[in-house]
């Protein structure tokens, strides 16, 4: 089994060409519903009184909601800006809300998930709720700058405490505080994790592991509606198959990583969680076909 903790929210996405308000949005929204086209994963999060029966009702199609727990006030809320490319996000607010006090409980039914995805949540919690899995087979954890500007430490030592760390290439300099993403990669796997996947957008990930770097290339787009949740999507759709493989090789991992592409390439064709919640899997792997043969020389 897989499961997914971290952020569900309410997103204000501000483009050049339109703004979308309240969005259902979240790390672990993008990421669990992109992960249940390979399995079905257990989310768990915190949502205030203000969510929507209709975002209930999307997070129940794709997910088990046991872990979701509705708290009293806020949806925890963020808002950023794109500029003109679609390349450069600005930060404009994030409001922690109900998600500032949570204190989550991995339930019952989750304990013996093989395979746990920690979403760019607050990095204490995350290294906290590991220990409560029973048999981890892979962990893996995101993190973005709210959490690197404010607990840089605790972010540290969560890498520490998981087998993967997928980061985009921004963050990655932020956190090391180099420019070079192949001494970022190192420096990370210094602090105790086995691979380190560093998202770079339109130009795709690297995959880094021992002394190897797998690059994977982007799925090329033409056009791009809205790249918010893209990464969380990418993460998803990575440890959504290495769960239904139920496998760690190497091979697959590297085969795990181009389907989090594939999944990324979904989520920016449309606002909100919209470019993923339409696919089928024929979609996916019509796509993953297409992609190889992109790739094949």
């Amino acid at each position: 089994m897989l499961t997914v903790f971290g952020s569900i929210a309410y997103d204000t996405i501000r483009t050049p060409t339109k703004v979308v308000r309240n969005a259902l949005g979240g790390a672990a929204t993008y990421a669990a519903i992109s992960a249940s086209f390979f399995v079905k994963p257990g989310l768990i999060g915190v949502v205030g009184q203000d969510f929507p029966k209709s975002y209930q009702n999307i997070l129940d199609r794709f997910v088990d909601t046991r872990g979701v727990v509705h708290a009293k006030g806020k949806t925890f809320r963020y808002d950023g800006s794109y500029d003109s490319t679609l390349s450069l996000r600005t930060t404009n607010k994030t409001e922690l809300n109900v998600l500032g006090d949570f204190k989550p409980v991995v339930p019952e039914e989750y304990r013996k998930s093989e395979f746990v995805y920690l979403a760019n949540n607050d990095p204490v919690q995350n290294t906290r709720i590991i220990k409560e899995f029973d048999n981890v087979k892979f962990s893996m954890c995101d993190t973005i700058d709210f959490w690197i500007s404010s607990k840089r430490n605790d972010v540290i030592k969560m890498m520490g405490s998981v087998d993967s760390v997928v980061i985009n290439d921004e963050e990655a300099k932020l956190l090391t505080k180099t420019h070079n993403l192949i001494k970022a990669a190192k420096k990370i796997m210094e602090w105790g994790t086995k691979y380190v996947i560093i998202k770079k957008g339109e130009h795709g990930s690297l995959l880094f592991y021992e002394d190897t770097i797998f690059p994977s290339p982007a799925f090329s787009m033409e056009d791009i509606v809205d790249p918010t949740g893209a990464g969380d999507s990418f993460a998803g759709g990575m440890i959504g198959y290495l769960s239904s493989k139920n496998s760690t090789k190497i091979s697959t991992i590297r085969e795990a990583a181009v389907y989090g592409n594939i999944m990324g390439s979904f989520a920016v064709e449309k606002y909100g969680v919209y470019g993923i919640t339409g696919l089928k899997r024929p979609d996916i792997k019509k796509r993953f076909g297409r992609y190889k043969k992109m790739v094949h020389f």
